[in-house]
C-alpha cells in the first residue's frame, strides 16, 4: 500500500469575508509546489469562527462547496476544511472533503463549544465519517472534539490517520499540542492537526501549532506559529511495523458509544502523478 501525501495551510483569515478567504486561500493551494493527495484547511475557513451563522452560512449548492470542488477538480487533490452550512433551518459547523472527480462527503461537528455559545447556535452531529483514499482510512473531527478522547477512539483500528482541524486560541495552545500527541499515541494512528494563526475579529489570537503526529506520539512536522502551507508524507511502512510491534489495540476495552452512526466512505480515484 503506498504512502500518503498530505498538505496543511495555516494562516490567517479574513474575519467574516467568505470570498477574500476563498481568494486568498486559492492562492496559497494553487502555490503549492509539490504533489499532494490531500489538502487540509482550518476551522470556519471562510469566516473565522463565528456564531453569526444566520448571516454567513452557505448552503450544500452555494459557493464556497462548489468552489472547493472546482478547485479539487483542476488541481487533482482532495480538499477538505469546515464552513457553515444551513439544511433544513439548522446551522452546522461541517467539515466538507471535495475530491477531484467532484464526490463531496462532510462530517458535522459533534462536540460544541459551549464556552463561546456555539452549543446554542449550531446543531451538534451524531455521525463518525471514515474516509478511504488510497487504501488509508481518515478520521475527520474539528476542533473541541480533541478534548474527547472516546469520540476519537480507534475501536479495533477502524483508522490510519485522525484529521483536527481548528480555530483554537493560543491561550490553550498547551492542551492542543498535548492531546495531539495523546490522541496519536492512544490510537497508534497518525494525527493532524490544522489550526489558524493571527487575531479574529473578536480580538481572539491563534498560534497555529499546526503538526503531523506518528503514531508513537512524536512529532514529525511542527508548523510552530508561522503562516505556512506545508507537504508531507506519512509512511505506511512506519504504521503497520508499529501496530505488529507494539498491538497495545488488541488490549482495549470494549465499548459502545449511544446515538451515533457510523459511515465509511470511498474515494479513491486513481490520482494523476
Amino acid at each position: 500500500m503506498s504512502d500518503l501525501t498530505v498538505t496543511l495551510v495555516q494562516t490567517a483569515l479574513h474575519w467574516q469575508n467568505s470570498a477574500q478567504n476563498r481568494q486568498m486561500l486559492e492562492e496559497k493551494i494553487r502555490q503549492i509546489n509539490r504533489e499532494t493527495d490531500l489538502v487540509i484547511l482550518p476551522e470556519m475557513f471562510t469566516t473565522g469562527f463565528t456564531m453569526e451563522a444566520p448571516k454567513f452560512a452557505e448552503d450544500m449548492e452555494g459557493p464556497t462547496i462548489q468552489w472547493m470542488k472546482e478547485l479539487a477538480g483542476q488541481l487533482k487533490i482532495h480538499l477538505t476544511g469546515s464552513l457553515i452550512i444551513k439544511e433544513n433551518n439548522h446551522y452546522f459547523n461541517r467539515l466538507i472533503w471535495a475530491t477531484e472527480t467532484g464526490k463531496i462527503v462532510f462530517y458535522d461537528k459533534r462536540h460544541l463549544f459551549r464556552m463561546a455559545g456555539e452549543h446554542k447556535v449550531y446543531s451538534a452531529g451524531n455521525q463518525l465519517v471514515t474516509i478511504e483514499l488510497k487504501g488509508w482510512q481518515i478520521r475527520p473531527f474539528i476542533c473541541y472534539d480533541l478534548r474527547f478522547p472516546v469520540w476519537s477512539r480507534n475501536v479495533r483500528l477502524t483508522y490510519d490517520v485522525a484529521v483536527y482541524i481548528a480555530n483554537w486560541p493560543e491561550r490553550r495552545r498547551h492542551a492542543w499540542r498535548t492531546l495531539l500527541q495523546a490522541r496519536a499515541a492512544e490510537n497508534q494512528a497518525y494525527v493532524i492537526g490544522v489550526n489558524r494563526t493571527g487575531v479574529d475579529g473578536l480580538g481572539i489570537k491563534y498560534s497555529g501549532d499546526s503538526m503531523v503526529v506518528d503514531p508513537v506520539g512524536n512529532i514529525l512536522n511542527d508548523l510552530k506559529n508561522e503562516e505556512q502551507v506545508l507537504t508531507c508524507k506519512l509512511a505506511r511502512t512506519q504504521l503497520e511495523q508499529f501496530r505488529e510491534k507494539f498491538p497495545t489495540w488488541k488490549d482495549a476495552d470494549e465499548f459502545h458509544l449511544h446515538d451515533f452512526k457510523e459511515k465509511f466512505f470511498s474515494v479513491d480515484s486513481k490520482l494523476k502523478k
